[in-house]
């Protein structure tokens, strides 16, 4: 009974459905990102991966089922150094911020950029 309601979350999507919006604010800064959640324990992803500690900045973290569209690009399945977890981050406001964010993502997070 047990595999068979885990198949069923499994198939449904709802296992690893959890995303994380974090919009930070300070002075001449205004980022925007999604954490969409691939392989992370949900209560590691909800109480470390979208809780970003980012002194002197207002940050506000809103929870959702998966990432808005209308990001500029996307880093997927970006791994987090020595663990061994990925998660896609959606990259949103200035496009051309993707100058640096594409490196970074292929290079250092070993993820696959994309331009929705």
């Amino acid at each position: 009974m047990r595999v068979r309601c885990l198949l069923l979350l499994l198939a449904s999507g709802q296992v690893f459905a959890q995303a994380c919006v974090v919009h930070s604010q300070a002075e001449r800064l205004d980022v925007k990102v999604c954490q969409q959640n691939r392989n992370i324990p949900q209560k590691l992803f909800h109480d470390g991966f979208c809780q970003p500690n980012l002194p002197g900045q207002k940050v506000d973290v809103s929870f959702v089922e998966q990432c808005p569209q209308g990001a500029f690009g996307v880093c997927s399945a970006a791994k987090v150094e020595n663990m061994p977890y990925e998660q896609d981050i959606h990259y949103y406001g200035v496009a051309s911020d993707a100058a640096f964010l594409k490196p970074f993502c292929e290079q250092k997070s070993q993820g696959q950029w994309r331009t929705p």
